[in-house]
């Protein structure tokens, strides 16, 4: 599985990808960023999740520099032991949250993706 950006003709890139870019362009490409590191911008714990997800849930936000393109990602972490400024890696998870507790048929969309864990 990718964490797919897209990559504009003017050089922006969006996460998630958008069918039209800052500008009102398409895209021109994408860029997984499940291949680079981030830093942490910020972040806090979620003690109250919705059902399925979680407690207590460690959520940032994550900036990737994308060749001098600076691109943020609203993630999951695996750990509260982070702090601002932190680099982190993206590690696929199969399920994000549990599909049998959400309101949603469970094969009415997807349930894995990527959580962030520390470098180091």
């Amino acid at each position: 599985m990718t964490m797919e950006a897209h990559r504009y003709e003017d050089g922006s890139i969006t996460y998630p990808g958008h069918p039209r870019g800052p500008n009102g362009d398409e895209p021109v490409g994408t860029v997984d960023l499940s291949d680079y590191t981030a830093v942490v911008v910020t972040w806090t714990t979620s003690q109250t999740t919705p059902p399925g997800v979680r407690e207590p849930n460690h959520l940032a936000i994550v900036e990737f520099d994308v060749d001098g393109q600076a691109v943020r990602a609203l993630c999951q972490l695996t750990t509260g032991e982070v702090s601002i400024g932190d680099e982190v890696r993206p590690v696929y998870c199969e399920e994000l949250r549990d599909p049998e507790a959400g309101i949603r048929e469970a094969a009415s969309q997807s349930w894995d993706g990527y959580r962030f864990e520390p470098v180091g």
